[in-house]
């Protein structure tokens, strides 16, 4: 009889959970079986790893008269994916005394195939960032892998091809070349979308999405259809700062977990714009094993949204405690997750269903006016800060051989120093907390100046529009990210007035 053990890890939600895998080989009838709660893909797991382990030389469990129990601990955790096969091949090996090492402190992960190669797993990178606080200093994987693990600090990364390799480095035969770790890729930094010089018109959405940047603000763009409402959300990005190496490994972690990250570190903003048939679990996350959906896709970054009366009504009523809370959190029989969702929504719509409006010979009924405006109810409503009024450009400004407007530097310039205007100020009151956009009512009432004049209009406009105490207080921040744009050290009255002009629903 022997026992062996050996360590590896999974994500649940975004956080690790390290895996023991405990081994025992005792003398009997031939039997292989794997306890701990595992999905079909752990259970098919026997069959892989015996097979790459009599493909890399060594005798397989298959092969012997005894009875072998793989043990994945916490039982009570679901555990699901092929990502322990490598763990459970190195296990088997000590347990069956082909191999001597010392299992302590190291992580393995990785899918074995039939020949014994290692095939690259998802979600490596944040279960890397997160082994060195779990006591782990060295990890063993697949070389796919090698570039995502090379922007984890803190712990030594072996990237090999195949079983043989690790067990050569584990028994001193041949080592394996740890990967360097990288601080940070300056080429994807530099990638814009398109560039805001290239929009033609439409002075007054540039300025909102302006405000929307500086401060993270959700914002809403109404016109008829081809007036350039999809080029403007595409060009939104191209103002938003680069992450920071932290934000960075936040937001590739989150891509790695999903399975959407191509390469490199991703230091650009993401920017994902799901089709308007979306489902519900695709925008907001689900499934048996809670994974990430859009609006965490889009975390520190923007969720384009077009169409957005299209979209299921479950879907856009699904958005109202993420756009408020900045997290959103799935319940499933299984546990409960939290996903990050501080990203900046962008939405899109027609004045109606025809696409016309009213000022250009709507021909919809009152009925189906109704119908569509019915789709977006009064707290979604609320939680819209900016509402901008996308027109037809003329047309010799589109057939005018150059802009003569603002490029995405110049005003990527100005939102950069508002931004730091914010972080200054939210420091030197202690608030744990980044953009304008994120400030309650406490918050307001502690760090916001208004002018005398400021607040007599504020009050007097609430009154006459009838905002509600949530859209009275992003009116309220909505003017301070233009009063920090404009280096103010109070936010004024025709700040208040520009705030309440994009308060107003247009259409």
């Amino acid at each position: 009889m022997s026992l062996a053990k050996t360590y590896s890890a999974q994500l649940i939600g975004l956080m690790s959970e390290v895996v023991t895998i405990e081994v025992d080989i005792s003398n009997g009838l031939h039997s292989f079986s794997v306890v701990g709660l595992g999905d079909r893909s752990v259970e098919e797991s026997k069959d892989r790893i015996s097979a790459a382990i009599k493909n890399s030389n060594f005798k397989s469990p298959k092969q012997k008269n005894q009875k072998v129990v793989i043990s994945l601990a916490p039982a009570d955790i679901h555990k699901e994916g092929p990502s322990f096969d490598l763990g459970m091949a190195i296990a088997y090996l000590s347990a069956s005394k082909e191999i001597d090492f010392s299992p302590e402190n190291k992580l393995f992960l990785g899918e074995l195939s039939l020949e014994g190669n290692l095939r690259k797993i998802s979600g490596i990178l944040p279960i890397l960032c997160q082994a060195k606080a779990q006591g782990f200093t060295e990890a063993f994987i697949p070389k796919d892998n090698s570039e995502e693990s090379s922007l984890a600090q803190g712990i030594t990364t072996y990237p090999a091809s195949t079983l043989n390799q690790i067990i050569e480095h584990l028994t001193g035969i041949k080592n394996i070349k740890p990967n360097e770790t990288i601080y940070s890729n300056p080429e994807t930094s530099s990638s814009f979308g398109t560039n805001m010089n290239n929009v033609r018109g439409n002075e007054t959405a540039k300025r909102g999405l302006e405000i929307a940047a500086a401060g993270a603000h959700n914002i809403i763009m109404c016109g008829p259809p081809g007036t350039g409402k999809t080029m403007l959300a595409q060009c939104f990005t191209s103002i938003l700062p680069d992450l920071s190496y932290e934000q960075a490994i936040e937001v590739t972690g989150i891509h790695s977990t999903a399975r959407t990250l191509e390469r490199g570190l991703i230091f650009r903003p993401p920017f994902r714009s799901p089709h308007h048939t979306a489902s519900y679990p695709s925008i907001v996350g689900g499934g048996g094993f809670p994974k990430p959906g859009e609006i965490t896709l889009a975390h520190r970054g923007v969720l384009f949204l077009d169409e957005f009366p299209e979209f299921d009504r479950s879907v856009i009523e699904a958005l109202r405690q993420p756009l408020e809370d900045r997290m959103i959190t799935i319940s499933r029989a299984r546990g409960v997750v939290t996903f990050p969702a501080q990203c900046i929504l962008i939405a899109s719509m027609n004045p109606c269903p025809c696409g016309k409006g009213r000022r250009n010979g709507c021909t919809c009924t009152l009925k189906a006016l109704e119908a569509y405006n019915r789709k977006m109810s009064g707290p979604i409503i609320d939680r819209l800060d900016i509402w901008l009024n996308v027109s037809k450009v003329d047309y010799k400004q589109l057939g005018a051989k150059d802009s003569s407007g603002e490029s995405s530097e110049t005003i990527k310039d100005r939102v950069i120093g508002a931004r730091k205007i914010q972080e200054q100020r939210f420091a030197s009151h202690g608030i744990q907390k980044v953009f304008n956009a994120e400030m309650n009512a406490l918050d307001i009432e502690k760090i916001v100046i208004l002018d005398d004049d400021a607040r007599i209009l504020l009050t007097s406009s609430a009154e006459k529009l009838e905002l509600s105490g949530r859209a009275f207080h992003r009116v309220i921040k909505v003017a301070q990210t233009i009063a920090d744009l404009e280096k103010s050290s109070s936010v004024k009255k025709h700040h208040i007035l520009e705030a309440l002009q994009y308060r107003q629903k247009v259409g």
